[in-house]
């Protein structure tokens, strides 16, 4: 018997400005790369390196769409980030390479079941199950760097039901995103339509069903969405 799997579209996101859209090819997150957040789980922020992980590309979510509460967690967390889209890719890049690389920015939300990281680090386990689920990764549109430059700082924050919980700014990561480029591209060849999110500041929390999230970054689109 033979079978015809039908894969559909490649997962694409929004593209400011225009109708045409960014095909995303991998998800790559950055861990811990604000201080504060770093110190709220625990961590020393000056001694770690940047450590990365994975989500799938059909796990995003556009901007003003409903995100199922997920199964199998009773601690979901908001995680407001600075998004990274790659125009070219490399490997072994220097940092003064890496920045050459990017098309734009954008603000996503590392949701994250934080019982079952928890549950992961204890028993030193892959993140895959806490952060890799379906519709983990709500992004706003794509800002071009050609319309907004290269987002180096400005305001970083979320609320929660018109509550701020999150506020930092971009200055305040650890390594800079051209550090993060460079460092990445030392483990994996990175090709055009990567996205990196790039780290959350202090303040992550839980959400329940009902509650809306409004994500924000100085120069760039609100993110928001409803936990459905």
């Amino acid at each position: 018997m033979r079978y015809v799997l039908d894969l559909g579209e490649r997962p694409s996101a929004a593209i400011s400005g225009s109708e045409a859209r960014f095909p995303v090819r991998r998800i790559f997150c950055v861990a811990r790369n604000y201080a504060e957040h770093a110190r709220e789980m625990g961590h020393d922020p000056n001694r770690e390196p940047p450590f990365f992980f994975a989500k799938p590309a059909d796990a995003l979510v556009e901007n003003g769409c409903d995100v199922p509460y997920p199964p199998r967690t009773q601690n979901l967390h908001y995680e407001v980030e600075l998004v990274v889209a790659l125009a070219k890719g490399g490997r072994n890049l220097s940092v003064e390479e890496a920045e050459g690389l990017i098309y734009g920015y954008a603000v996503g939300n590392d949701l994250t079941r934080r019982d079952l990281q928890a549950e992961a680090k204890k028993q030193g386990r892959p993140w895959d199950t806490a952060k890799g689920f379906d519709h983990s990764a709500p992004l706003s549109a794509i800002h071009r760097t050609d319309e907004v430059g290269h987002i180096r700082r400005g305001a970083i924050w979320l609320k929660v039901n018109g509550e701020t919980r999150q506020q930092g700014d971009v200055a305040d990561m650890i390594w800079s995103v051209p550090e993060v480029i460079a460092e990445l591209s030392t483990l994996f060849e990175l090709q055009a339509g990567d996205l990196i999110f790039t780290g959350t500041p202090a303040g992550v929390g839980p959400v329940v069903p009902g509650d809306v999230i409004e994500c924000g970054i100085d120069g760039l689109d609100v993110l928001r969405h409803r936990i459905a």
